[in-house]
């Protein structure tokens, strides 16, 4: 019996060492998880090729360093984003490996996932600290960075700080931070460049003769005798003047290049050449060396092929008469160093293949998004139908499959029976649609300088701007010779005439008011407007009409502002209501001198329109709408029209820091968008006066 099992266990022995090929051909591809813990048990800390644009690979040693810190274990991955399973994906990579520690998983946005196997580390409350601290913009570089600094710092502290995070990102309402700008960042920070650039140093050379002219009259009033003779000073004044305004120019120049001195639009460090290569020199080498019918299944990626559809693709390619089949299974990504763009990758590919690769059928299938591609060199299909006749089917799959594998086995097989049927040309063609190199991921990432772009139409706004100071400081000057009596001029006196004609139809109002400046304005327009309508009544100069619409003004301001009525703005009163009453009072001002118009739509705290212009309302809507302006929002709207939804009016709202446009707060104020007569309607509605 001993003799007998004996004769049977070398047998069995002798027939697995006659087939060891056999045996080999057999057994499966390692596993994405295997795979991935093969390359953690040579490096502790793994950087994937894929993502050179936002995570270049020459960032490993950062990463390592980093590390670390953790002061245990510390196993990490980063690799593009894995989806819902990237719990399942580290706890299956930890069983591969064997080893105990802390696992992290890093994709383009950060710490995506952290599992601690057999150590006290608080990988819960580090990525929790690490999302809600830091902007979303902030990098995966810089994400990493304060996870292991939460590590390092302890269980309990680590909690504490979460929390901490937790409650300060409910308090932010969700609102989104950003640690970087974008183009239209920059745009507007060369647009505010120009403006204060031009405007601020004008200003200081126009108004400084009039300063100067006040400041005489105020010391020596109109009438004094001459000082002395003496050397003129207006020379001198002038180079004062002219080397301030220069000074001033200088410092907000230079005030914006250190406040606006960013350079690039992300986090991401510069990728060198090896990083840009490094995935095409994997894929051509793995294709080179695949044999008949190569088929290159990335080791980072889940695996989409069992071992029976990879052998029989390979059989579909090795009888396909046409030429060689080159089939790639390999993300294609936006962040890749082809930029997502699968025939820039084939020709770097191709490139690399040397002359195996001259000529044949590329297939690139993606096993994360699922999408197939298919380039031609030199083979006898119609290029047409490769490039653009491919069924959906196949190189999409279906919009309701919701497999992890996007069953690529089957559409793969497809595209094989599509080439297959597909008409045999005469000559060889390509598919290739001829595209111009990837882009630079530098230049890509740069932002414009800042003294470019928007700055010069910012330059010609700031002149404007400063035209219209001017001429509104000028304006308020001569009220005061007229209302000062040291400042007035000979045989010039004042009268009730000229206080109602010095009312003006264009008010200064700030976008985002606070509650105590709307108190302010609100009483001091009341008053305003009441000391102008008795003086105008007292001339018995105001037709029946006008007098009814500026007292309706009055009197529906007054319901809103005091209630009691006592005289005085009530405490308790609302920002909507106090907005709801500057608005009122300026149109009883403005009717007062013949401008009873409808109120500016971006800030009704202006007082009336002077015209309609085509303009962005809201940050949110794309939309030019035709909207009546004042003189103030047109000077903006008339050159940048898209950026006039930054001076729409809000207020402030029930939560500390909240802001909401004027048109959604409570009470009668969104009513002035459809005309004073309705606002003061719905005024006297909402105080349930008839």
């Amino acid at each position: 019996m001993l003799a007998t099992l004996c004769s049977l266990l070398l047998l069995g022995f002798g027939a697995a060492a006659a087939h060891p090929a056999s045996a080999s051909a057999t057994e499966p591809a390692p596993t994405q998880p295997a795979a991935l813990a093969d390359l953690l048990r040579a490096d502790p800390v793994y950087v994937t090729d894929q993502l050179p644009r936002d995570i270049p690979r020459s960032t490993a040693p950062q990463f390592k360093k980093l590390a670390q810190r953790t002061k245990v274990p510390t196993y990490v991955l980063v690799l593009p984003d894995q989806g819902v399973g990237a719990d399942r994906l580290l706890a299956a990579v930890h069983d591969r490996l064997g080893r105990d520690g802390l696992y992290v998983l890093v994709d383009d946005m950060g710490v995506a996932e952290a599992t601690a196997f057999g150590v006290r580390a608080p990988a819960d409350d580090a990525s929790t600290v690490a999302l809600y601290e830091l902007p979303y913009d902030a990098g995966p570089l810089l994400s990493f960075e304060r996870f292991t600094d939460v590590i390092a710092q302890g269980s309990e502290k680590a909690a504490e700080r979460a929390e901490a995070a937790r409650q300060e990102d409910a308090a932010a309402h969700g609102e989104e931070e950003k640690l970087h700008i974008d183009p239209v960042d920059r745009d507007n920070q060369s647009f505010v460049t120009g403006i204060a650039l031009s405007g601020v140093p004008l200003l200081v050379i126009g108004l400084s003769p009039y300063v100067r002219r006040w400041w005489r009259r105020r010391v020596t009033g109109v009438g004094a005798a001459p000082k002395a003779a003496g050397p003129p000073r207006r020379l001198t004044a002038r180079r004062v003047e002219a080397g301030a305004a220069v000074l001033v120019a200088g410092a907000i120049a230079l005030g914006a290049s250190l406040v606006f001195g960013q350079e690039t639009a992300d986090a991401a460090p510069p990728p060198t050449a090896t990083d840009l290569s490094s995935r095409v020199d994997r894929v051509a080498d793995g294709l080179r060396k695949g044999g008949p019918g190569p088929v290159y299944s990335d080791p980072e990626s889940p695996h989409v092929l069992d071992p029976a559809q990879r052998r029989e693709l390979g059989e579909r390619i090795a009888k396909f008469d046409r030429g060689p089949v080159f089939v790639a299974l390999v993300p294609q990504l936006t962040e890749d160093e082809s930029g997502g763009e699968p025939e820039l990758f084939v020709e770097a590919v191709r490139q690399k293949m040397g002359a195996k690769g001259d000529h044949g059928v590329y297939v690139v299938a993606d096993p994360l998004g699922g999408s197939i591609d298919v380039v031609t060199y030199d083979v006898r299909i119609d290029a047409n139908l490769v490039a653009f006749e491919l069924p959906d089917s196949i190189r999409y799959g279906d919009d309701d499959d919701r497999s992890t594998d996007h069953r690529l086995g089957e559409r793969l097989d497809d595209l094989m029976t599509y080439l297959d049927k597909a008409p045999r040309t005469d000559r060889p063609e390509t598919s290739s649609l001829g595209m111009d190199d990837e882009p630079d991921p530098v230049e890509e990432n740069a932002l414009s300088p800042l003294f470019s772009g928007d700055f010069w139409p910012g330059l010609m706004v700031g002149a404007v701007a400063a035209a219209l100071v001017f001429g509104i400081v000028a304006a308020l000057l001569g009220i005061l010779r007229l209302a000062v009596p040291g400042l007035r001029r000979p045989r010039t006196t004042s009268s009730p005439s000229a206080t109602t004609s010095s009312a003006t139809t264009s008010f200064e109002a700030p976008p985002d008011p606070s509650h105590d400046y709307l108190r302010r304005t609100a009483r001091d327009e009341l008053d305003a407007l009441a000391r102008e309508f008795d003086a105008a009544d007292e001339q018995s100069a105001l037709a029946s009409a006008v007098r009814t619409r500026v007292w309706d003004c009055l009197d529906t301001a007054t319901l809103l502002a005091d209630r009691d009525p006592d005289g005085h703005v009530d405490d308790d009163a609302t920002p909507a209501d106090l907005a709801a009453a500057v608005v009122l009072a300026r149109a009883g001002r403005g009717a007062l001198v013949g401008a009873d118009k409808t109120c500016c739509a971006l800030n009704p705290l202006h007082g009336p329109a002077t015209g309609w212009r085509d303009a962005r309302y809201a940050a949110e809507d794309q939309r030019l709408r035709t909207i009546p302006v004042c003189a103030q929002c047109r000077v903006l709207v008339a050159v940048q029209p898209r950026l006039a939804h930054t001076l729409r009016l809000t207020l402030p709202g029930a939560r500390r820091g909240e802001r909401v446009p004027y048109e959604e707060a409570p009470g009668p104020l969104p009513a002035a968008r459809d005309g004073i007569s309705q606002l003061i309607r719905q005024v006297r509605e909402y105080a349930g006066v008839q």
